[in-house]
């Protein structure tokens, strides 16, 4: 016989299978027709880094020193062939994405970076953790948190891992700045805070939860949300779901109090007037995304790139958000620069450490047009993607000399929608007001 208590316990169990019934459908429902997702830059109002006393030049200053900061890990000599990431610099990205792990949700504020694979926080029982401000998560909580085990294809792709005594997989990442994240890799639900819906969740997302971690990391932030284009980051995972694809459309600088847009699936594909596309070119290691650049032209002058160390021909740059400036081989740079010069009337003057080339921010000088020539795509930019104000007196290009590596930064990306299919092998750009994206 059913006593009363337990029928009411049986409604009760039904009614919140059919919650997560209902909630499942419509997370199938949004990866079906795409969503999006707020990209936030670190100095905005919503950042947990935002600090109300600094500048617009404090803050362009600060970016200018965490782009410089960054490009060590392109470099070849310290690219790993079999650990893409062993070379990062902690902390070092532009941009912020708020994700929830596990059942029930636990709220994490994560770095994104498309320069990276691995997502990971860190995590309850920590041997050595960072200081952090938010609690951390506790793998206890979620009724969906799994250890992945060493024989399991994720932990046998994954570089640099180790089997402990239970025979889970442990990761392994450290950084260009002696920072590191060791720990458990596991799987539970991912769920991103769609600005386009209900919350989108993914079951059995590979992440590391770290429990021994250390170094540099801000107190702020809880770890590092991977977009880069190996097996194990979070576009790589959500591939099926999203058909491949994502897109991003960056504010102007001057707006960073506004949150960008990261868009996925249907709603990441990019077209209509004013779309060029250019292939995505498949090198090692496979957690950058290279492009092939062929001239840049500024002004009347056409100048052809003779490549970098990443090579001559294709793939000889990489497109990163997370690096501020676009970073040209010292040779071709001084091209640029002297192509540059001799169309703008304007006193030189010194800028900040580290930029080329600065003009007195107070005297009127027409910019001459740039456009970037990728492969198949020429790339038309506006004088907010080749200038920055960086202080009352200077104003600077947003190109700068360094020793090998070719990056293509978000400076100048901002105010195009840029969209990834990374089944097509393509990156796709249209000039957009990101405001109104």
């Amino acid at each position: 016989m059913v006593t009363p208590n337990q029928a009411i316990l049986t409604t009760m169990a039904a009614i919140v299978l059919a919650i997560l019934a209902l909630s499942t459908l419509c997370s199938i429902e949004a990866q079906k027709d795409g969503f999006s997702v707020e990209l936030i830059h670190r100095d905005s109002s919503k950042s947990p880094f935002y600090n109300p006393l600094e500048t617009t030049s404090d803050r362009v200053t600060n970016a200018l020193r965490r782009s410089f900061n960054r490009v060590h890990r392109f470099k070849t000599n310290s690219v790993p062939t079999t650990a893409a990431e062993s070379d990062l610099t902690a902390d070092s990205g532009e941009y912020l994405m708020k994700i929830s792990l596990g059942t029930p949700r636990f709220d994490i504020v994560a770095i994104a970076d498309t320069g990276s694979d691995l997502s990971w926080t860190q995590c309850k029982p920590c041997s050595q953790c960072f200081k952090q401000d938010a609690p951390f998560f506790d793998p206890s909580k979620s009724s969906t948190y799994r250890k992945i085990s060493c024989s399991a294809s994720q932990c046998i792709d994954l570089e640099r891992t180790s089997c402990s005594t239970d025979h889970s997989c442990q990761y392994a990442v450290s950084y260009g700045d002696s920072s590191f994240s060791d720990g458990d890799l596991a799987a539970d639900t991912l769920t991103l805070a769609s600005t386009t819906g209900r919350p989108v969740a993914f079951p059995k997302t590979v992440i590391g939860c770290g429990t021994f971690n250390g170094g540099t990391f801000d107190e702020k932030t809880s770890g590092i949300i991977g977009l880069g284009g190996g097996q194990v980051s979070l576009i790589s995972q959500l591939r099926t779901s999203v058909a491949g694809k994502f897109s991003y459309c960056l504010l102007p600088i001057s707006q960073a109090g506004n949150s960008s847009k990261i868009n996925f699936g249907s709603n990441a594909i990019v077209s209509g007037p004013g779309v060029v596309s250019t292939p995505l070119v498949k090198k090692s290691p496979d957690t950058f995304y290279f492009l092939t650049l062929e001239t840049i032209t500024v002004g009347t002058k056409r100048i052809k790139f003779t490549g970098s160390s990443l090579g001559s021909e294709e793939g000889n740059i990489i497109i990163d958000s997370g690096t501020t400036l676009t970073l040209l081989p010292s040779d071709f740079y001084s091209e640029v620069e002297s192509a540059m010069t001799s169309q703008i009337s304007a006193k030189r003057i010194e800028g900040p450490e580290g930029l080329s080339l600065c003009y007195n921010a107070k005297d009127e000088f027409k910019i001459p047009d740039v456009t970037v020539h990728f492969t198949n795509a020429d790339v038309k930019l506006k004088p907010l993607n080749t200038f920055i104000r960086v202080s009352d007196t200077a104003i600077c290009f947003t190109f700068n000399p360094l020793d090998d590596v070719a990056i293509y930064g978000n400076l100048s990306q901002m105010d195009f929608l840029i969209g990834y299919d990374t089944q097509k092998q393509t990156v796709s750009f249209k000039p957009t007001d990101c405001s109104k994206n």
